[in-house]
């Protein structure tokens, strides 16, 4: 695919003035090459050429590049302040690997709990998740409190044991 001759006009009749006006700007070479290439894919993509005024109508566009850029900069800025803020303060940045790793652990435990006895299970997720005193549970069950105690001892030892035989 060849460019139009009006393309290559349009290139060589811009691209120096809107480099330099970026380059005022930026400050960085590399940039100011990036949004003139973005700003003449703008106007190519832009189906009507009779502008009132053409420089008006392009420069406002690069302006308009530039305060994108700006806001742009300031979002990833306040997000490494407060990346490093967060650092600081103990919390651990979200991390793929630990997710992965912490919801293969998840579904190891769910596993494990629903391999142990119903009765058994039901007592630790009572006792364990839902924070129901050991008094309550035994009441609700008809069994002692030691009944109790046993159950989510007997469900520890086999999660711990399940879990350790994990991969």
């Amino acid at each position: 695919m060849q460019p139009s001759r009006d393309q290559l006009d349009l290139g060589r009749r811009w691209r120096p003035a809107l480099l330099s006006y970026f380059l005022r700007r930026v400050r960085d070479h590399a940039e100011a090459e990036d949004l003139t290439q973005e700003l003449l894919a703008k106007l190519l993509k832009h189906d009507g050429d009779d502008f009132a005024s053409p420089e008006a109508y392009i420069f406002q566009m690069a302006s308009n590049l530039l305060a994108d850029r700006a806001r742009r900069q300031k979002v990833r800025a306040q997000y490494r302040e407060f990346v490093g803020r967060s650092e600081d303060a103990g919390i651990d940045p979200i991390d793929p690997f630990r997710i992965a790793a912490g919801r293969a652990e998840l579904a190891d435990l769910a596993r494990a709990l629903g391999a142990l006895p119903e009765r058994t299970q039901t007592i630790f997720i009572l006792y364990r998740l839902e924070n129901l005193s050991q008094d309550r549970i035994a009441e609700t069950f008809g069994i002692s409190v030691s009944a109790v105690k046993k159950h989510v001892a007997r469900a520890m030892a086999g999660l711990m044991k399940a879990m350790r035989s994990a991969p």
